[in-house]
């Protein structure tokens, strides 16, 4: 079917350094631009970002230093993608949480007001997550084959989901797995302790409320102290912890919280 159009629609993605809407910067960006009469014009250019692209960044979407060092900069390309975009509506796949974001934030970085508020905005992602349905009840359908009869009973639910688990890793055994940020964090394998440790690799307490860092040091993910390393709240702060221990948190989150101060009491 041809989509029915009263303005042209800009289909687009970006790569970037990160995934920070204020520091980070386009690497490259694709458009497939659709007009109402059905003609598509495509444009794809490299970015150089003016700042270094993380080397784990480049691991996931392919493009190192090296390969923009000689590409124009967005502001070089602002005027020319301002005008490729005029009028057109915005679309792409998760779109509305980075791509619009980062796109506008570097048109005012080189000084163009790009004006969103008459422009529809389009997310094939947000179309997705309403209409396909991510319940037990789709899950046995889409795995198994089968209707779950009986859904919400507690029987006919652990059942139907001991079949959707071993079908899943026989579905996804051997491939590769991969966060909501596209960072890869290992391989489906039927082994229990590592699909354990690939759900919940950045797991400390139940709640969330610490989590690993990349270095595996626990830390904040919540409040003022978001990111930092709890020894290191402890240390700077340490009437932080009697303000959690009478706080309203799990006692789980409590538990853990005093097990790492333990042992960075037992530790020095």
């Amino acid at each position: 079917m041809n989509l029915n159009l009263k303005s042209p629609i800009a289909f687009f993605d970006l790569e970037a350094t990160g995934i920070n809407i204020s520091t980070d910067r386009i690497v490259e960006v694709s458009i497939v631009k659709v007009h109402p009469g059905g003609e598509e014009e495509t444009k794809t250019m490299k970015i150089n970002p003016t700042i270094p692209i993380p080397k784990e960044v480049s691991l996931i979407h392919g493009i190192y230093d090296k390969d923009i060092k000689d590409a124009p900069t967005f502001k070089d390309v602002a005027k020319e993608l301002h005008q490729f975009l005029e009028g057109a509506d915005l679309a792409g796949f998760n779109v509305l949480k980075f791509d619009i974001p980062l796109l506008v934030e570097e048109f005012l970085r080189a000084g163009i007001d790009f004006d969103i508020e008459k422009r529809n905005l389009l997310d094939a992602q947000k179309i997705f997550h309403m209409m396909e349905k991510r319940n037990l009840t789709a899950a046995y359908k889409f795995y198994c084959g089968k209707t779950l009869e009986n859904a919400h009973s507690a029987e006919a639910d652990t059942i139907a989901t001991y079949e959707v688990f071993k079908a899943q890793i026989e579905r996804y055994q051997d491939e590769e797995a991969f966060d909501l940020q596209g960072n890869k964090v290992g391989v489906i394998e039927n082994d229990m302790k590592k699909v354990h440790q690939l759900i919940n690799e950045k797991m400390v307490d139940l709640a969330g409320r610490f989590i690993f860092n990349d270095e595996g040091v626990e830390c904040f993910n919540f409040g003022k102290h978001k990111g930092k390393p709890v020894e290191q709240v402890l240390k700077e702060e340490p009437n932080y912890y009697d303000w959690m221990m009478k706080g309203d948190f799990p006692l789980d989150t409590k538990r853990k919280f005093t097990q790492i101060k333990l042992r960075n009491f037992n530790n020095r």
